[in-house]
């Protein structure tokens, strides 16, 4: 995995939503392997409810910017410190069916024991970058959405979890820029970059 190439790259930015949204794509190093942390979300969620995302959430109005949304939800819900989260850059903005735009930010945090705030997180997962690019472990849906007509779903099936929706888009990038991992098709290059 490079991360380098990642690093001062200019995103796509979506700044025609209803609401602003941010995540950060955290990068842990475990084993002396590359893995990104999850977490799944809680079950009485009116948004998603049971899915698998990135740290973060909705902006606010006394956020200082985007990336300190980002930086402010993880510490909501997984107990992450500002400090611990090194920042590695920026990847494309993404709409949501929910008219969200969402900022992803790749940082590199500690290996650690985190705390899931379980009003809004039911578990966390660290999952390894090598099973993400497993092809065995990756399968395609073909939908309609709203805003980009037909698009292909890309679902990772690792660790007895599946990533998929906005999260497995932003997935999909992060690994289309850092790994050899290439999608297998895609029917929707504006969402994916």
């Amino acid at each position: 995995m490079d991360l380098s190439r990642v690093v001062g790259r200019e995103p796509r930015r979506v700044t025609d939503e209803e609401r602003e949204a941010a995540v950060i794509v955290p990068v842990v190093h475990r084993a002396g392997e590359p893995h990104l942390l999850f977490t799944k979300r809680a079950d009485d969620l009116s948004d998603h409810p049971g899915q698998m995302s990135f740290p973060g959430g909705g902006r606010e109005t006394y956020d200082e910017s985007i990336y300190a949304t980002a930086l402010r939800e993880a510490r909501e819900e997984i107990g992450l410190r500002e400090e611990e989260a090194e920042f590695v850059g920026q990847l494309d903005d993404i709409r949501t069916v929910t008219a969200f735009s969402i900022t992803p930010f790749v940082v590199e945090i500690p290996d650690r024991e985190y705390e899931p705030d379980d009003r809004e997180v039911a578990e966390i997962a660290v999952l390894p970058v090598a099973g993400l690019t497993d092809e065995s472990n990756h399968e395609l849906e073909r939908r309609e959405h709203p805003y980009y007509g037909e698009i292909v779903i890309h679902y990772f099936h690792v660790g007895g979890y599946t990533v998929w929706g906005a999260t497995g888009r932003i997935v999909v990038q992060f690994l289309e820029l850092t790994t050899e991992w290439r999608a297998p098709e895609r029917l929707d290059p504006e969402s994916y970059g």
